[in-house]
């Protein structure tokens, strides 16, 4: 089986690497973060709470949810990890998108779960073909929202009526990494994982700036935790690494900041490279999407801006050869990306 797929970061020597690739936050995380870690440093003797309680209280608070729901992995992959080898075997199905995240695709071979990806439309999640697609003999529905790599999502509403949809016994995970990008879209959906089969995830690497802490959580029914619980490694998040999740959501104002700052640039780069002849989605993430006429062009593209130190994302694995993804970067960088990417995307068209 080949293994999950990362970034290649590979640049001529000498020149300052600017990664696009790996969808981080565009700024360091909430101040109070460092402030929180400091505090903490003389108790690096000691394990970690195994039950992340303060982290729990404090995401209970914010979303309104109980906490005994709440379960923290390292980063929302353990999560997803644990899931599937909680639910899915030889004998399992797994629904899911045309281009879902590649980490499900990964959880299902080597669960030997069978896995069926529905026709998205125009890069965003069809509800009605995974309707379509769904039976009563469907283990697992998984889909993000907003989707990665394609940045586009779907109203809150349509998975009502996805999970309304379904068999009751179909577990349903949703994967909200990039959801605090557009929360204020509509309403959150965790009184679904109080009464149905589902699972709302999400993470704190995007919005927060924790990526290099790697610190996910999810929302679950009861009966679903119980059997995920026993699964997560434990004491699997260290003490750091909880204080500074905990600092970073008692600062709310800094993230929506940070989401604020990064809608404007995104924005701004999807609105220049329309200009230049390019058709990315509309995104609600961190990210852009690029779709070139042919492969050849986008890896044309990708590999003059390489030269320039700069690492776009090749979509090729998510059966998307023609594609690039782009994450948003500071200012001053996103002011260099852009010059050189327009000029490169000029004259492919």
């Amino acid at each position: 089986m080949a293994p999950y797929t990362l970034a290649e970061f590979a640049i001529p020597a000498g020149q300052r690497l600017i990664s696009l690739a790996q969808n981080e936050s565009l700024r360091a995380p909430s101040p109070r973060v460092a402030r929180a870690i400091s505090n903490h440093v003389s108790q690096l003797a000691q394990y970690p709470d195994p039950e992340w309680k303060e982290l729990r209280k404090a995401l209970s608070q914010l979303h309104d949810i109980d906490q005994q729901s709440i379960l923290c992995g390292v980063g929302s992959m353990e999560i997803i990890q644990c899931i599937a080898h909680a639910w899915l075997d030889a004998s399992a199905t797994v629904v899911t998108t045309q281009y879902a995240y590649a980490f499900i695709n990964t959880v299902a071979r080597y669960t030997d779960a069978n896995i069926e990806h529905v026709e998205e439309d125009a890069f965003t999640v069809s509800i009605d073909n995974i309707i379509a697609a769904a039976d009563e003999n469907t283990t697992m529905v998984f889909l993000a929202n907003p989707g990665n790599p394609t940045g586009t999502r779907i109203p809150r509403a349509e998975i009502r009526r996805l999970r309304n949809n379904i068999d009751p016994d179909t577990l349903l995970v949703i994967d909200e990494a990039y959801a605090e990008f557009s929360d204020q879209c509509d309403d959150y959906l965790f009184d679904l994982t109080g009464s149905t089969q589902t699972v709302i995830l999400r993470t704190f690497s995007k919005a927060y700036g924790l990526a290099g802490l790697r610190v996910g959580w999810g929302a679950f029914e009861a009966s679903i935790a119980e059997q995920v619980r026993k699964l997560l490694n434990p004491n699997n998040i260290s003490l750091l690494s909880q204080v500074a999740a905990t600092a970073c959501v008692q600062d709310q104002a800094y993230m929506l900041e940070t989401c604020r700052q990064t809608a404007y640039l995104r924005d701004a780069l999807i609105n220049n490279v329309k200009g230049v002849g390019l058709e990315p989605p509309a995104s609600q993430t961190n990210f852009v999407l690029l779709p070139f006429e042919s492969a050849e062009a986008a890896s044309r593209v990708d590999a003059q801006l390489r030269q320039q130190g700069m690492v776009m994302r090749s979509m090729a694995g998510y059966r998307l050869p023609h594609c690039l993804r782009l994450t948003i970067v500071n200012q001053r960088d996103m002011d260099f990306v852009q010059e050189n990417l327009l000029s490169a995307i000029a004259e492919e068209c």
